[in-house]
């Protein structure tokens, strides 16, 4: 009989791998959950199970079944025999960048059986090369770009929606090339420093190198995308790679379920900076938490944390711009600005408590825009564009079997609801649509409305890959009510951002009549039930995924989020209202019309202490009110560290709102975050610390800060510069199109995920661009892109955009030769102008927030002298997205 061959060769590496696993096995010894290793399979079988098992988040190992893992192994290895490049990838490239099923946060589906069966005839007979673009274009028919929540949907939910934001095209990406035995890897900026946001795409492996793409963006050639020239901005771009992983890249962290490599030198130029860290001796201090921190909406955000050495200290390689450096321990902390590039090595003093701070203004400097080299050639480009279309039209075609009008007005007669109310939810639904109709026809005369009222209190990416079952169970065992703390916090499925599933029938068998009586009777019961069987372990779970609540149940072991959603998903099911509350993320139950904290820690019942704040505002020319993520934030600062306060993200959460009347508050140490982004990236922040005391109000004033720059030429262009306007179809000047005065140009491109940011933010300015009254005009390079184009898309756009056509590319041309600033092709491109041909404002590529860019462009030219007569424009007031 032949010897079977290891799957991990590198004997001390298998070692390594049996010591984890059976570190994860002792960990789990609830519910059965290693049992498939007790049946015989293959050694490279079993191998490869004991490597995903050895450093799975425990929140796979108990929502999936063994099986399922099993399957993905076969897989995997079928389409490391059967495609060509099977024996071009090594073993280590193979284990971290092909077997793994999961890519990020994203619910784990068959995506990898389905899509080899539509992939592997497709790409079989290409180079490896040329299969990462095929698999790329395959990823265009079925997903385009559309912003959507944090929650990522799995593969097979993004093909059903047809569109997704950037994580989950990248997840869809590195699931397909993976399904077809390529290595793969999602690669993010976790904030970007010159805009707000963020971005995700990938790294795919072919010709003993990595290659980046843009998900769902076919490109020609690889190395190519819309954010070559962003991403020569980044301060930080970082990958987490399966298990150990010992690779050529920086490792940042190694956990016991991920290493997280940093891979921004192939985007940027970078330096390293070097750290220590000492104490008020000057001695080093060793295991301070050292984060690396951007301003990005509204906050300080850590990009990358690490540990201080034995030395007392820690390095970064990164992109040459400011980052903020926030060390602490032991509830001590400090910070420093420091400018890479410039400052090479940094020592910080960690001998700072909260109350020692008051105010720091914060200059910060993004970094410098960098020249993009890229090389397609024109054919190469009109080939591309002729794919993007067919491939347009073959999405397109499935969209177009999306519930139509007629028959959501037959299914609304049939159920006796109303129109309006079932053509919003079924639209939502996009592909899911059906099993949104097979819930509602399960559903009697007498539970309709409640299962109407359970639909409008899930997420719109919920009505998008909820099946129908689990709604099922969350109206048939909720008990009826009325009320929104009923719909929101007992018939509402969903707790955090945690994929639904079933659980409120189970929970009510599993649970003994005695003991659920308990635990309606005294919620308190049930977290000291908690804190005694459920043990967590937060360091199995390192990515922070949402365990199911069966899933805790089961394994009666959790991750300290993953508690507070079981906690929540149990009451509910006993028909206690439950919920974890949004801006301080704690669990709490409703009693006596009150909402009770519950502390894991702490056995004690009781809220804590609490007092309130107030925060005056003197408003600045472009900023009427600040909006809380985009202007300012709130964190509370515990040992040392930030933890954001959450506020709904919407148009709601704005400085009069929130301090509508004083914001209650736990006591302690605040810090508000305030910033003004300027055109070129960088921002003028202010930093503000505060406590808050038991039973005290404080005062605070919230601050953004302003330029008092004036209006700068940065370049000329033409304002008799013609376009075809597609509403006359006739050629027409920019000058006769706006008359006197400024006017905005922006040349897009249709789909484009930079366009889309574009349009979207200047659909959340609509208001105050429509009171300036001048034009703003909107070119697309050719007809077809503009025939393309659905304005709908991007919300209300303003109803002073003028449509056209950039025929044979000369407005760009214009905008290009006369305005240094625009010095590349990619779109979009917009400026404002002036009909004495003076451009004050440009910019091209990327940005987040244009439209209140444009805002404060024009506030700005208001506050100026009026140099010609007739062009002084009504008041703007605030931009609000």
């Amino acid at each position: 009989m032949c010897a079977q061959t290891h799957f991990i060769s590198d004997n001390s590496y298998r070692q390594q791998v049996e010591k984890a696993f059976a570190e994860k096995k002792a960990a789990m010894p609830h519910g059965g959950l290693f049992n498939i290793f007790s049946s015989k399979l293959p050694l490279q079988e079993k191998e490869a199970m004991k490597f995903l098992y050895a450093y799975m988040s425990i929140k796979d190992i108990t929502d999936y079944p063994d099986t399922f893992f099993l399957k993905g192994v076969r897989l995997s290895f079928q389409a490391r025999k059967e495609m060509p490049w099977g024996k071009e990838i090594s073993e280590q490239l193979f284990r971290h960048f092909v077997l793994p099923l999961r890519v990020n946060n994203e619910a784990l589906d068959n995506s990898r059986e389905v899509f080899y069966g539509e992939l592997k005839d497709r790409v079989k007979n290409l180079s490896l090369y040329d299969a990462i673009l095929e698999v790329n274009h395959w990823c265009h028919e079925k997903v385009i770009y559309t912003p959507s929540d944090s929650r990522t949907s799995s593969p097979l939910a993004s093909v059903c929606t047809a569109y997704g934001r950037c994580g989950e095209e990248s997840t869809f990406l590195v699931a397909a090339l993976r399904a077809v035995g390529i290595p793969a890897r999602q690669v993010y900026t976790p904030r970007w420093a010159h805009t707000d946001d963020n971005h995700a795409w990938v790294e795919a492996w072919a010709n003993g190198k990595w290659y980046f793409l843009g998900a769902c963006e076919p490109e020609p050639v690889l190395n190519v995308a819309w954010f070559n020239a962003p991403a020569k901005r980044g301060m930080l771009m970082h990958t987490n790679v399966f298990g150990h992983y010992n690779g050529k890249e920086e490792i940042m962290t190694v956990t016991p379920n991920y290493t997280e490599i940093n891979v921004i030198d192939n985007y940027a130029p970078t330096d390293r900076i070097d750290v220590k860290i000492v104490d008020g001796k000057n001695q080093p201090v060793v295991g301070a938490t050292v984060e690396y921190k951007l301003y990005n909406y509204g906050e300080l955000y850590s990009v990358a944390k690490k540990v201080s050495d034995k030395d007392g200290k820690s390095f970064l390689t990164s992109g040459k711009g400011d980052i903020i450096v926030w060390v602490s321990k032991d509830g001590k902390f400090t910070f420093r600005k420091a400018s890479v590039g410039k400052d090479h090595a940094l020592t910080l003093v960690l001998d700072k408590a909260a109350p020692d701070m008051k105010e720091m203004p914060l200059d910060i400097v993004p970094p410098a825009e960098g020249v993009v080299d890229i090389q397609v050639s024109k054919e190469q480009r009109a080939a591309n564009n002729i794919r993007l279309a067919k491939e347009d039209s073959i999405r397109n075609a499935y969209v177009a079997t999306f519930i139509s009008e007629a028959r959501i007005k037959e299914d609304a007669a049939k159920l006796n609801i109303d129109f309006e109310k079932a053509k919003k939810l079924f639209v939502a639904s996009r592909g899911n649509w059906g099993q949104i109709e097979k819930f509602l026809f399960t559903t009697t005369t007498a539970n309709r409305e409640k299962a109407l009222n359970l639909l409008e209190a899930i997420s719109a990416k919920d009505l998008r890959d909820t099946r129908a079952e689990v709604l099922i169970d969350h109206l048939l065992y909720t008990a009826d009510g009325t009320g929104d703390v009923y719909n929101n916090y007992l018939l509402n499925p969903r707790v955090a951002d945690e994929f639904l599933t079933p659980y409120k029938q189970e929970f009510q068998k599993v649970i003994s009549p005695e003991l659920a009586a308990k635990f309606r009777k005294n919620p308190k019961a049930w977290a000291d039930w908690c804190r005694q069987n459920i043990k967590i372990n937060n360091n199995l779970n390192a990515n922070k995924l949402y365990m199911s609540p069966m899933g805790v149940w089961n394994s009666r072991m959790a991750d300290s989020r993953s508690l507070k959603v079981f906690f929540v998903a149990v009451l509910r099911s006993l028909g206690v209202p439950a919920r974890v509350e949004l801006m301080t993320g704690k669990p709490q139950y409703y009693e006596n019309n009150t909402w009770m904290d519950v502390d894991f820690e702490n056995a004690e019942k009781g809220n804590a202490p609490f007092g309130y704040v107030t925060a005056s505002y003197a408003p600045i020319s472009s900023l009427k009110d600040p909006l809380y993520y985009k202007h300012f934030t709130i964190s509370k600062i515990e040992d040392g560290k930030l933890h954001l306060l959450e506020f709904d993200e919407n148009d709601e959460s704005t400085w009069s709102k929130i301090f509508s009347k004083p914001l209650k508050l736990d006591a302690g140490d605040y810090l508000m975050v305030t910033g003004s982004r300027m055109a070129d990236g960088s921002v003028l922040s202010d930093l503000r610390f505060f406590t808050v005391e038991d039973g005290k109000t404080t005062d605070i004033s919230l601050k953004m800060r302003e330029s008092n720059d004036k209006v700068q030429v940065l370049g000329s262009f033409n304002s008799e510069s013609t376009f075809i306007n597609v509403a006359t179809g006739k050629e027409q000047s920019v000058l006769d199109a706006n008359g006197r005065g400024y006017f905005i140009v922006a040349l897009v491109q249709n789909n484009q995920e930079p366009t889309n940011h574009a349009l979207r933010d200047i659909a959340a300015c609509k208001k105050q661009l429509e009171e300036w009254g001048k034009k703003i005009i909107v070119l697309f390079p050719d007809e077809e892109q503009w025939k393309a184009f659905n304005p709908k898309g991007y919300g209300d756009l303003p109803s002073n955009i003028i449509y056209g056509i950039d025929k044979n590319g000369s407005v760009l041309r214009q905008v290009k030769e006369g305005t240094e600033v625009v010095r590349r092709g990619e779109l979009p491109v917009v400026i404002v102008g002036d009909t004495f041909n003076r451009v004050v404002f440009a910019s091209q590529g990327y940005r987040i927030g244009m439209g209140e860019q444009l805002v404060k462009v024009i506030g700005q030219i208001q506050a100026a002298p009026t140099e010609e007569k007739g062009c002084t424009p009504a008041p703007v007031s605030q931009c609000t997205r």
